[in-house]
């Protein structure tokens, strides 16, 4: 894809669901990796259904000419009991992540999730804010894994996430301006600014100084309205369909590929949809969203053929 100055790839979790495992979960590593190489597109992350075996995997990609852009990492470093254990963690992570080329690394707190943190119980149905200490403690933990990246020529990009302690334009603001800015980089994904209560194209423009890597996912608002109205928790919004690909749903990305454009950001940008494949099958999907960005004209005002 030459359209934009940055490189476009696409999520495996359009196919198969990482925080819903039914979702695509007989779909294997070739059908998503021969789809990819299919639709033009250059970079993926990590996947559940990809081979574990890192030989195995450069080869898969390599014969595709598709580059690991990232691997999520889920930290709990909130509690500085998990500090050591999660930093050492957080190395092997990069460790991998260098061996197979990448250049960043998706990081995300679970520390007070309702889904992800292990220290929850099944019967608990509110995210757990953090306090003063949690704070504190996440943000000179980041700041150490941070420099750890460093040492592997890697980025550490913060996940905003739905359904975390860091998905509000609040919260986000807060972790940006307690994280040190050469050791904390930002993973803007559209939709999960939307999700947590934020204009999109603000946290960009707002943020854009420290990001170093780009999630474009859509959102259905009358979704996620009615999800809102019953409150319903962050996976069960998947299982609703409240997210879906750029171009299918209610985001204007126009003014967002416009800045990344325009700010020739270079860096690598994903697709993503996370929504179930039998009702939304993912190749399909994913033509329909790079028509949509190829459709956008303020992209060619910004320079680009």
């Amino acid at each position: 894809m030459t359209l934009f100055p940055f490189k476009l790839g696409i999520h495996p979790i359009n196919w198969v669901g990482e925080d819903v495992k039914e979702h695509g979960d007989a779909t294997t590593y070739e059908q998503i990796l021969d789809d990819i190489q299919a639709l033009g597109l250059t970079g993926t992350e990590m996947g559940r259904k990809y081979p574990a075996d890192i030989e195995l995997l450069k080869q898969e990609l390599a014969k595709r000419n598709i580059q690991l852009v990232s691997q999520w990492k889920s930290v709990l470093l909130s509690d500085p009991a998990y500090r050591e254990q999660e930093l050492a963690a957080f190395r092997e992570h990069a460790k991998f992540l260098k061996e197979m080329g990448s250049t960043v690394i998706s990081t995300c707190e679970v520390g007070g999730s309702l889904h992800f943190d292990p220290r929850r119980t099944a019967n608990e149905r509110e995210v757990i804010r953090l306090d003063d200490a949690g704070w504190s403690s996440l943000a000179e933990g980041l700041n150490a894994a941070g420099q750890i990246a460093q040492e592997y020529g890697l980025k550490l990009t913060y996940h905003h996430h739905g359904g975390t302690v860091i998905e509000s334009p609040e919260e986000i603001d807060k972790l940006m301006a307690l994280t040190d800015p050469d050791s904390v980089y930002l993973l803007f994904d559209s939709g999960h600014a939307l999700y947590g209560g934020a204009d999109p194209l603000s946290v960009l423009r707002k943020h854009y100084d420290r990001v170093a890597y780009v999630h474009l996912k859509d959102v259905r608002l009358s979704r996620l309205e009615q999800a809102r109205s019953v409150q319903s928790d962050f996976v069960t919004c998947i299982r609703n369909g409240v997210f879906t690909v750029p171009g299918d749903g209610d985001i204007d990305f126009t003014p967002i590929i416009s800045e990344l454009v325009g700010r020739q950001y270079s860096g690598w940008a994903l697709l993503e949809g996370e929504q179930d494949p039998a009702e939304h099958p993912a190749r399909e999907y994913a033509d329909k969203a790079l028509a949509y960005l190829r459709s956008l004209t303020l992209v060619n005002e910004g320079g680009q053929s």
